[in-house]
């Protein structure tokens, strides 16, 4: 198009202003259109962040299982991995070369009865297993791939940890009074642990009492545990025993222990008692009336009344210098320990795998398994005291206790002394569950 300009001056600039008028209206005409458009068209990267975030598939154990069918099960007694999977056509190579693959991640050899598992499976007319996941704890998993690379993962439930105080009377035993409380028998066993060198747990008299400060596990609002304690009180026959849970760096380990209010250890060479939750059924004496020989003699040991097969563990650490039939003492197992101090145990009903003279055991490890061998009544513990080869009261056994903490890690422990001891103080014990059951029928 071509434009001419009058030929008058005054004219030619009326004309160019026009022109200059016109193309800027056309331009920005065009340009609001642009903008318009623009406007109105969504944000690529908006929708690209709303398709990431919503994720319609159902995980398990990392596994998207929307695709999939789940039978769940527990392992039964005398089953192993490869019996189980053969019931879903896997094969004997395949489950050979997986258990390779799991060399470092579980032995299959741990497989528990009673654990639960569960085995993904294709949705279709074979249904194949791809999957087999078994519940090692309540906590932790492990999970074979069946197919392809025959990958074995481990992992863990996602744990919520929440620091509760806990407390009960005694009015029977401790076991009893934590289960009236609604407190983890878990808890009740924690607690003996820690207290094994200081209180005798089988002289508990009525109106004894402890306070606990600890982390409660959970898994999706499920209880699954108890974790770290990090204090406790319990008055035993009027006296308070404190225990608090501290942790300092010696300069090559990290150490962890239970120390009294003042920085005493509360660990000792003996523990208390050789077994758990139990009862003494007869005591030290110098002239006891046998129930089976029916004749007064000297009984230089303590009876502990206890199921065949309870656990019985060395009270310190030692030598086996005796394992073996010892004729009215049944099976027994003697332990040199030091400063002249040997212990006995009668009547086992068996003695721990593999135990042997001249093993070295160490302090709570397994030795043997409550029994009624030899002359007895029933199943219970003889167990004896011998220092310098003469007969001692295991009751009056001195404790020997362990070192204490260090001047330089006491200004920190006392902090940490401080902030639990006021939070079990502050806590006021309540009545057990049966009482309020009891208080709300009337």
């Amino acid at each position: 198009m071509t434009i001419k300009l009058p030929s008058s001056p005054q004219r030619r600039l009326l004309a160019i202003v026009f022109i200059l008028i016109f193309f800027c209206s056309v331009a920005i005409y065009f340009s609001r259109e642009h903008f318009s458009y623009q406007e109105e068209q969504p944000d690529i990267n908006q929708l690209d962040s709303a398709d990431t975030e919503v994720d319609p598939c159902t995980y398990l154990y990392g596994i998207c299982i929307d695709s999939m069918e789940i039978e769940n099960d527990t392992i039964k007694s005398g089953e192993s991995l490869s019996s189980i999977l053969s019931k879903y056509g896997v094969s004997s190579s395949t489950v050979n070369k997986m258990v390779k693959h799991a060399d470092n991640v579980f032995d299959i050899r741990k497989l528990k009865a009673g654990n639960p598992f569960q085995i993904l499976l294709d949705q279709d007319s074979i249904h194949t297993a791809r999957y087999f996941c078994y519940e090692k704890n309540k906590i932790d998993w492990v999970v074979f791939e069946l197919t392809d690379s025959l990958q074995v993962i481990s992992g863990s439930h996602p744990v919520k940890t929440t620091t509760k105080i806990g407390g009960a009377v005694i009015e029977s035993s401790l076991w009893n009074a934590a289960v009236s409380h609604n407190i983890s028998p878990e808890l009740a066993m924690d607690l003996s642990d820690i207290y094994q060198w200081t209180i005798d747990f089988y002289t508990i008299d009525k109106q004894d009492a402890f306070k606990v400060l600890y982390d409660e596990m959970s898994i999706d609002d499920t209880l699954v545990g108890v974790g770290d304690i990090h204090g406790a009180w319990f008055r035993k026959a009027g006296v308070d025993n404190w225990a608090i849970r501290y942790t300092y760096w010696n300069g090559k380990d990290s150490i962890t222990g239970y120390w009294d209010e003042n920085g005493k250890s509360l660990k000792s060479i003996f523990l208390k008692a050789p077994l758990k939750y139990s009862r003494i059924s007869s005591r030290f004496s110098n002239s006891r009336y046998h129930p089976v020989l029916h004749i007064r003699r000297p009984h230089h040991g303590v009876d502990y009344a206890a199921p065949t097969g309870t656990h019985v563990h060395a009270i310190g650490d030692g030598t086996v210098i005796s394992r073996g039939w010892s004729g009215g003492g049944g099976n027994m197992v003697k332990i040199r320990h030091t400063n002249g101090y040997m212990s006995g145990y009668l009547h086992l009903s068996r003695f721990a795998k593999g135990l042997h003279v001249g093993q070295r055991v160490k302090q709570g490890e397994l030795i043997g398994y409550v029994g009624m061998t030899g002359v007895a009544t029933g199943p219970h513990l003889d167990f004896r005291i011998w220092r310098h080869g003469v007969a001692i009261d295991p009751t009056k056994l001195g404790q020997n206790k362990g070192p204490d903490l260090e001047d330089k890690y006491k200004a920190d422990f006392m902090i940490v002394r401080d902030s639990v001891v006021h939070k079990l103080q502050q806590f006021t014990i309540s009545k057990p569950m049966s009482d309020k059951t009891n208080e709300s029928r009337k």
